[in-house]
Parts: C-alpha cells; sequence; structure tokens
C-alpha cells in the first residue's frame, strides 16, 4: 500500500475542483431561472459549490472509495489498515474539506487535515 504524493494530490484536487465548479455553475444556472421568474429565494453561488462539493465527495468515497479524478490517477481512498474507509470517515473528510484550512496541515503533518483526522490515506490502486 503506497501512499501518493502531494504532486498527485494536486492533480486530484485540481480536476475535482473543476468538475465540481462546473456542476455547481450549472446548478447555479438552473436556480436563477427560477428565482427571476417564480421568484424563489435567491442564494448565492458559493452555497451551490460547497453544497455540491460536499455531496460529490461523500457519494463518490461512499460507493467506489475514488472520484473521478482518483480515477485519472489510478488512487483510492483507505484507512490506516488498507480497509474500506468507514460512513463516519467519509463523512468527516468531506466535512473537513469546507474549511480553508484544510491543505495548510500538509508541511505539518505530511498530509492533508482530512485525511489526518479521519485516519485515511490516498495510495496507489
Amino acid at each position: 500500500m503506497n501512499e501518493v504524493g502531494v504532486g498527485t494530490r494536486v492533480i486530484n484536487f485540481l480536476v475535482d475542483t473543476i468538475i465540481i465548479f462546473l456542476i455547481s455553475y450549472a446548478l447555479y444556472k438552473w436556480y436563477i431561472f427560477y428565482v427571476r421568474y417564480w421568484e424563489y429565494k435567491y442564494y448565492p453561488w458559493y452555497q451551490f459549490f460547497y453544497a455540491t462539493l460536499f455531496i460529490y465527495y461523500t457519494i463518490f468515497e461512499l460507493i467506489a472509495s475514488r472520484t473521478p479524478a482518483k480515477w485519472l490517477t489510478m488512487t483510492k481512498v483507505r484507512t490506516a489498515s488498507g480497509n474500506k474507509p468507514a460512513f463516519y470517515q467519509v463523512l468527516l473528510r468531506s466535512l473537513l474539506r469546507l474549511t480553508l484550512i484544510d491543505a495548510f496541515f500538509i508541511p505539518v503533518l505530511q498530509r492533508p487535515l482530512h485525511d489526518a483526522l479521519s485516519k485515511t490515506r490516498v495510495v496507489e490502486v
């Protein structure tokens, strides 16, 4: 079980963020139609982005332990013992990704905060 380096993690982050951005922007534009013509309550775009980010990572990591970016880089999420992460670990990972300080823990803990607190690793397939 080889843990991946920072370069692979950056590629995973960039690819997943682009996908999340496109999905959330499409949902936002679709919702704006209803705000304008049916006078629904307005929500700013960043709320769509954060909701999409949480749902995206939770669903993909619960079902397959991989996101589309992890399929591209041939990696997956595993616990420290090499097993598939539990439901609470996936939820904790997804919640911690919403914080702005998540990536700043890499120099200190050698991994992002969402990996350290959920006791998971991103490993090669």
